[in-house]
């Protein structure tokens, strides 16, 4: 078992940036560990990972130090289960409108006091050797980040109270379902609510996630970040890209 190294840098007050995966690739997972990114989303919402997969990506995760952190397909006990008995060290949970379904997310997510997760002996408890079950689900009950979505308009109205709950972590606002929330309005409108609502969860106590940011738009995620938001999230493929454009510009001017 090892110590979420995300939340503890969380707890510090520093800003954790991690990238989003969404397709089976260790070795993306290894290779932003070893540049010193905080955490992976492994992306299985939009992503097609099954979760033995998923299990390969948080072995490349914890021989690099980077924090293995799944979004998951649905709020169902049965899913946050199955991924977290896989290892990951935080769930990040779609469409969580309601303080109800929060609490359902919280209580599947932790053991007994905290929750009612169900109890297995593998691989996050590394395999009941040289731990107890007690201490074991101590400690992976304090290392968990349960991180329900914030990207509905119902979520946004309701935000107060699911920021009220008891095990909730961090509240990710994510602002492309949140726009189409919305109707789809102009970029300007979107961001405006986000600049609103940040703030506000963080000072209910919560941290605050922020997704849908560019590489290119490094003023943007500073703002969010003044604003109180601590863990950003941006797609590695985007990253990947603006390396290769940014390198091959480079080249082409210097030959110019």
């Amino acid at each position: 078992m090892q110590i979420n190294l995300t939340k503890k840098k969380l707890k510090s007050g520093a800003p954790a940036f991690g990238a989003i995966i969404h397709e089976y690739s260790p070795g993306t997972v290894e290779l932003f560990g070893a540049i010193g990114y905080d955490f992976v989303m492994i992306d299985c919402e939009h992503g097609g990972m099954s979760v033995d997969q998923v299990e390969n990506m948080v072995r490349g995760a914890e021989v690099f130090g980077i924090t293995p952190i799944a979004r998951i397909p649905n709020h169902d006990a049965s899913t946050i289960l199955r991924f977290l008995d896989r290892g990951v060290q935080g769930i990040i949970v779609p469409h969580i409108n309601t303080r109800s379904q929060a609490e359902g997310v919280t209580k599947a997510a932790r053991y007994h006091p905290e929750g009612d997760r169900g109890v297995g002996g593998g691989r996050a408890h590394d395999y009941g050797i040289n731990t107890t079950r007690s201490e074991s689900t101590k400690f992976v009950n304090d290392n968990i980040l349960v991180i329900p979505m914030i990207e509905e308009v119902e979520a946004i109205k309701n935000v107060s109270e699911i920021a009220s709950v008891e095990g909730v972590d961090v509240l990710h606002v994510a602002p492309g379902d949140l726009s189409q929330s919305m109707s789809n309005p102009p970029q300007s409108e979107v961001r405006e609510t986000m600049d609103k609502v940040v703030p506000k969860i963080r000072g209910a106590g919560k941290w605050v996630g922020v997704g849908g940011n560019s590489p290119n738009d490094v003023e943007r995620v500073s703002d969010l970040i003044n604003l109180g938001a601590n863990m950003i999230t941006i797609a590695a493929q985007g990253l990947m890209k603006s390396g290769a454009e940014s390198f091959r510009k480079s080249v082409e001017n210097h030959l110019t």
